[in-house]
């Protein structure tokens, strides 16, 4: 009886032990929670922009509307807007909105914008994540916030996306069933 009563005894003050020691911090949190949005974003859109077929890419369901080739352009010049911004260099390709229009041009301009911003979120640190670059949006402002602004304007997009989609009959990439 006596051995049971230490045993428990021991088990219980290695479990408070335990629970008391505070969990290690993941190394750059805040990054790494931004890049897994990016690419939930990023995959959706990219996705969609595949699965649309190329007749519908002229498509807009009011005549004061983006078509849905506009939308995947003016989401890969975002890309570019954003990403530039939150790195301090030069926007390299503005215009993809009103120089393409095949489906093609706009998928492949579409990833090519995407992979510019992965190498933006894959380079953040949770360090640098506060540092301040200049954004059009309020002068000046923390590497993080452009980045998590150009995810909720990707999100905000993927909405238009999803609508343009089901009104095609299509089926969105993020309602597909999970394999």
């Amino acid at each position: 009886m006596r051995q049971i009563v230490s045993t428990m005894a021991v088990l219980v003050v290695g479990v408070c032990a335990i629970g008391a020691q505070k969990p290690a911090a993941a190394p750059n949190s805040i990054a790494a929670g931004q890049k897994m949005l990016h690419s939930m974003i990023k995959d959706n859109i990219v996705r969609s922009a595949e699965k649309m077929p190329e007749g519908n890419y002229a498509f807009k369901p009011t005549p004061e509307v983006r078509s849905f080739g506009q939308i995947i352009g003016h989401v890969a010049d975002s890309q570019y807007l954003f990403c530039s911004a939150a790195s301090g260099k030069q926007n390299p390709a503005p215009g993809i909105e009103k120089s393409k229009t095949t489906k093609a041009d706009l998928v492949q301009a579409v990833k090519d914008a995407f992979a510019y911003c992965d190498a933006v979120y894959d380079g953040l640190t949770d360090a640098q994540a506060g540092g301040l670059v200049k954004f059009f949006v309020g002068g000046e402002q923390a590497k993080v916030t452009v980045l998590a602004f150009n995810t909720a304007h990707n999100n905000e997009h993927y909405g238009n996306i999803v609508t343009y989609l089901r009104m095609k009959g299509l089926v969105p990439p993020s309602s597909e069933p999970r394999k």
